[in-house]
């Protein structure tokens, strides 16, 4: 069956977004695998997706009915609901590309992007890209997203779709990070 790339169509979808996101967090996954498949790190709620949803209709990938994958809009507005996120949204505030501060710009976030294991290496990821640039270029500057540096996978994959690297940090915690953008404007 082909993949359709589109927004959600009800709470089945929601419901599915996370139990893609569940099954790729570190802890549900080999140390082999995340090393060599990526991962997720955020876990989200049914209420903040679905007020995400509601604010900017999310991009997803199905393969009839199933949710293979998916790529969430996050929007500045919603740095608040997710705590972990904050210090990333407080970079951003601080840091410039052409010359213009971020906070000042019309930009969103990718809160997160998944593929299902049965449909990685098919071109659902750069799908899903495809279908924000679509659903979202008219109306944004650009899109951002962070990266843990030891996420290799999820890094040779934004690149490919035109992401650049504009900022790299370490957390407190140790972990390192690559800011991305892809420049829409």
């Amino acid at each position: 069956m082909a993949v359709y790339f589109g927004n959600p169509n009800g709470i089945e979808d929601i419901h599915q977004i996370l139990g893609l996101q569940r099954v790729n967090l570190p802890t549900s996954i080999s140390n082999e695998e995340l090393e060599d498949q990526g991962f997720v790190t955020v876990r989200h709620t049914v209420e903040l997706l679905s007020d995400m949803n509601a604010a900017e209709p999310q991009i997803i990938a199905k393969d009839g009915d199933q949710v293979v994958g998916y790529a969430l809009v996050m929007l500045p507005a919603f740095a608040e609901r997710v705590p972990v996120l904050v210090p990333m949204f407080e970079l951003l505030d601080s840091l410039s590309f052409k010359d213009r501060i971020l906070a000042d710009c019309n930009y969103y976030v990718i809160g997160q992007v998944c593929v299902a294991k049965s449909h990685r290496g098919q071109g659902v990821f750069d799908g899903l890209y495809v279908q924000h640039h679509k659903q979202m270029s008219g109306r944004y500057d650009f899109v951002i997203t962070e990266i843990a540096t030891r996420n290799r996978r999820s890094l040779r994959a934004h690149a490919r779709v035109g992401f650049k690297t504009i900022h790299q940090f370490t957390a407190p915690d140790g972990e390192a990070w690559d800011i991305v953008l892809w420049d829409w404007s």
